[in-house]
């Protein structure tokens, strides 16, 4: 079976890159096409030789790096893959990828990490966000009008949709009018096992985007005195900063096994804003560590109020403040075996299972 693999951007390792990673083991042989590669910072992943860029990966590294300044081209962009020869093809979308053309014997199976963002539900929170002028605001409303109308259009182009959860098919249904199936994204859960002991401390592990709400938690831990680790880097990073008091450290990126240390020893994760799914509860419950987690999103399909963590369901200290006094009154409760275990029922076994199963019976439908 000829396959080939379709994702938005190779520009930095995130959540959507590691299901697409998971997609290249299943199908060694699948080249993968993207809309812009980035070399030296996901060539170790994906190598050179299997990925085939757009023509927007011509464009200097200055406009690479910064794809919204693309976004315009973006949808001729992913037309231009011929994708004809193959029998089977997987695109990895939150942007763009579900548009890809295909021949008409070609299977094509979109897995969905979100429709279009900004294109759609965070439209004016994006651009109040970006804080344009009158002018480059008239021209970015403009092009989001038409990505829209593209977006709606290639929605009907795949066979079949998966989603990475429940609220995504929601969105899906909402904005495409598709129907999907749920699989949850792979979580690498064998890296990390339960810990009971803990230090006095809380962490988020984060982009540090005003999106991700961060500052949210940096308010609440001022006012309650608590400790608290934030990892993580974005452009608010500054921002954040200024509002840290003394018992909160911003440490910026850290790799993978430092991630692991500091879930391994934080009392809890915070995660304060509305994803998708949502990877980094999971790994911090697969480290047998509870979750406080901002009732809304993915964090509702992952976290076991009572069980696995605790829930706040209004953006604010207030509300955050509750769940951290709720947590301390649970802490004795939390089993970090149990914790673990419902991690394990979002492990790459589980994924690889589902998703080949979804293969074998698309590629016998007439």
């Amino acid at each position: 079976m000829k396959t080939a693999i379709v994702h938005d951007f190779l520009v930095k390792i995130g959540g959507a890159e590691r299901v697409v990673k998971e997609f290249a083991e299943m199908f060694p042989d699948a080249p993968i096409y993207t809309l812009i590669y980035d070399e030296e910072r996901c060539g170790k992943e994906f190598p050179r030789d299997r990925v085939w860029p757009s023509s927007l990966n011509r464009y200097p590294q200055f406009l690479r790096r910064r794809p919204q300044y693309l976004l315009g081209k973006m949808p001729a962009a992913v037309e231009e893959f011929d994708l004809s020869g193959y029998d089977l093809v997987i695109s990895s979308s939150g942007a763009f990828s579900h548009g890809a053309i295909t021949g008409p014997k070609t299977k094509h199976l979109c897995y969905c990490h979100s429709p279009m963002r900004y294109a759609w539900d965070y439209t004016h929170e994006y651009l109040q966000e970006k804080k344009l002028s009158f002018l480059k605001e008239y021209f970015v409303r403009k092009i989001l009008f038409e990505v829209r109308q593209w977006d709606r259009a290639a929605a009907d182009r795949p066979d079949k949709y998966l989603a990475n959860s429940k609220h995504v098919a929601k969105r899906l249904k909402k904005y495409f009018q598709v129907e999907s199936e749920v699989l949850y994204p792979p979580v690498d859960v064998d890296r990390f096992y339960p810990y009971e002991a803990s230090d006095d401390y809380f962490v988020i592990v984060s982009r540090l985007s005003a999106y991700k709400k961060v500052d949210l938690v940096i308010a609440t831990f001022n006012k309650l005195g608590k400790r608290l680790v934030i990892i993580g880097d974005g452009e608010h990073r500054k921002a954040l900063q200024a509002l840290a008091g003394p018992t909160i450290e911003i440490l910026g990126r850290k790799t993978d096994l430092e991630v692991k240390r500091y879930l391994q020893g934080a009392k809890a994760l915070i995660f304060p804003g509305e994803d998708d799914f949502g990877i980094t509860p999971v790994e911090a419950m697969a480290c047998g560590k509870p979750v406080i987690a901002f009732g809304k999103g993915g964090a509702l399909e992952t976290v076991v109020d009572g069980i696995t963590g605790v829930f706040f369901y209004e953006p604010t200290v207030a509300s955050l403040e509750g769940a951290v006094t709720r947590f301390y009154e649970l802490e004795s409760t939390f089993n970090a075996d149990l914790i673990h275990d419902r991690a394990e029922q979002f492990s790459r076994h589980e994924f690889q299972t589902g998703f080949q199963k979804i293969v074998d019976d698309l590629m016998t439908r007439s």
